[in-house]
């Protein structure tokens, strides 16, 4: 039987979603709160009106609909601008890692086909290295914070000079909602990085979506609400910094921008902004709390999402002794990112704190719209009974279609109609997702799967334990065994005092005996990929 289609009347306005959408919500409501960037303050209303100047110099730079602009620089205003202003009239984001190598940068920025650069001056020297192989790029706008520094190649201008000429006002069109928006580069375990794009359907989705997570997943109080302070700490270049900023900006909170990553002064503006959400990788987190700063600083009202790698129930005990509230979120670069999210309840928040670490450490209960299934290699669907475990597969209308100019590698993204994850997983019943591991991350030993996500769950409760991780090396008797790599809490630490700390473990049955690391070593830091989460990868290339 047929479904009934719509009839439209012929004038009706097929609204399409745009990200212009998304700030023109915030033009609703009068609001005191501001955009913080280093220096600047802007009001919501100059930050709007610079929107508008920044589209009418991209224009008179000659970008238009289906160019691509790309953008280098820290954390500050012109980047939120950038998230607005480029999209909007139709050209595509592109957000480098600066964290890259130069080659990987040159390879993404022609791999892009950028337009465009505009580029902070901490980046001249990468730019100068290779735009004589940069094959489309056709202009350079010039990002200062010291207006009297000057560009070491030519360029068309300096960012706050060019938006000082140009008009307040820009007429951003209608047009197809499945245009694409932004396009960014996620690094694989093997090859060149890889290209991954969102629509601006998808983005408005996913921000519609990410507004009602952080409104109703917490009843103490919501993550982000329209009296918060919000600063984020994953890199804007990195999935949209999680797709945050627009969410606030949508919402109209106060806003702080940090510019570089520097643990003392993130700790500060913490403190002085008086910032009461943020989210990070654990990294950072445990950078923010054991800097100089920290002893002078009250984190107690501060909530933090941890995604890219798993909260450990270690660093989270540290947390909530701090005053701060951790929670954790899953998603990846492909997901653009969320997927779910720890939910604590009125219940949740009565529970001991061993078993309320252990909820918070969780992937948590899917967003809403997103569908997820747990699939054996052959595809076949398990139990969601807290104890099957395969690999996570997922469905939800933002999700990456493919990956840019690399169809065949979409389709094995997408093989079956699900997208893959490449996460192992259980479900419990309650529908709350525990990740085991990466499939790249697990152990295989005498025949045995070890996950080196449990192992380092274990070990980081270790008192004495600041950070840790888990890989397998080769063996020539067991294939592989796991080796642990620690940043120690105080110089006295010992490998055997792990090991005795494990063994209790293997004592009433958690772990099998073979999951003891035999080769510990100590370390002042853990190798780390270019957004912050524990390098595996180079880890294991190192040992071998």
């Amino acid at each position: 039987m047929a479904t009934r289609l719509l009839q439209s009347a012929d004038s009706a306005y097929d609204y399409p979603l745009l990200i212009k959408q998304l700030l023109q919500s915030n033009q609703r409501f009068e609001t005191e709160h501001q955009i913080v960037s280093g220096e600047h303050r802007f009001s919501y209303a100059q930050f709007n009106e610079r929107i508008c100047r920044l589209a009418n110099a991209l224009k008179a730079a000659g970008i238009g609909p289906g160019d691509t602009v790309a953008v280098m620089d820290w954390d500050s205003h012109r980047y939120l601008e950038c998230f607005f202003a480029v999209p909007m009239i139709g050209a595509v984001l592109h957000t480098v890692n600066i964290r890259l190598s130069p080659g990987q940068i040159l390879y993404t920025m022609n791999h892009a086909e950028d337009d465009l650069v505009l580029v902070h001056d901490d980046f001249l020297p990468i730019i100068d290295g290779i735009k004589d192989q940069l094959e489309t790029v056709k202009g350079y706008i010039q990002l200062t914070d010291q207006p009297e520094n000057a560009c070491s190649f030519e360029s068309l201008g300096e960012y706050e000079a060019l938006l000082a000429k140009a008009d307040t006002a820009y007429d951003f069109p209608d047009f197809d909602e499945n245009s694409i928006a932004t396009t960014f580069y996620t690094t694989g375990t093997t090859g060149n990085p890889k290209g991954v794009f969102f629509s601006h359907r998808q983005l408005v989705l996913h921000t519609l979506n990410m507004v009602n997570t952080l409104q109703s997943r917490n009843c103490d109080s919501a993550l982000l609400d329209h009296e918060g302070v919000y600063m984020p700490i994953t890199p804007m270049f990195h999935v949209h910094a999680w797709g945050i900023p627009y969410a606030a900006t949508m919402m109209g909170v106060q806003q702080v921008y940090p510019g570089r990553y520097e643990p003392n002064n993130l700790t500060r503006l913490i403190r002085e902004e008086g910032v009461t959400f943020s989210h990070c990788v654990p990294t950072i987190l445990q950078m923010v709390m054991q800097s100089g700063e920290a002893a002078d600083t009250d984190f107690n009202g501060w909530q933090v999402i941890i995604g890219g790698s798993a909260l450990t129930p270690g660093l989270a005990k540290q947390a909530l002794e701090s005053g701060i509230q951790p929670f954790s979120a899953y998603g990846m670069s492909e997901t653009c990112p969320l997927m779910s999210m720890t939910r604590m309840d009125k219940n949740s928040y009565a529970l001991p704190a061993e078993e309320q670490i252990a909820l918070r450490t969780r992937a948590g209960l899917p967003s809403d719209l997103v569908d997820i299934q747990i699939w054996t290699p052959e595809g076949k669907v398990l139990a969601n009974d807290g104890k099957s475990a395969g690999e996570l597969v997922v469905r939800a209308p933002w999700l990456t279609q493919s990956y840019l100019n690399e169809p065949e590698k979409g389709a094995e993204l997408w093989q079956g109609g699900w997208l893959h994850t490449g996460d192992i997983a259980c479900i419990h019943p309650d529908g709350c997702i525990e990740i085991k591991d990466r499939i790249k991350d697990v152990i295989k030993t005498g025949g045995e799967w070890i996950s080196s996500l449990e192992i380092e769950r274990l070990i980081s409760q270790h008192e004495d334990v600041a950070a840790v991780t888990v890989v397998g090396v080769p063996d020539e008797r067991w294939g592989e065994r796991p080796f642990a790599m620690i940043v120690p809490r105080r110089e006295q630490l010992e490998a055997e005092s792990i090991q005795q700390h494990l063994q209790r473990f293997v004592d009433d049955g958690t772990i099998n005996k073979w999951a003891i690391p035999k080769a510990i070593q100590l370390v002042d830091d853990i190798p780390k990929t270019s957004v912050g989460k524990i390098d595996k990868k180079r880890i294991r290339a190192q040992l071998a």
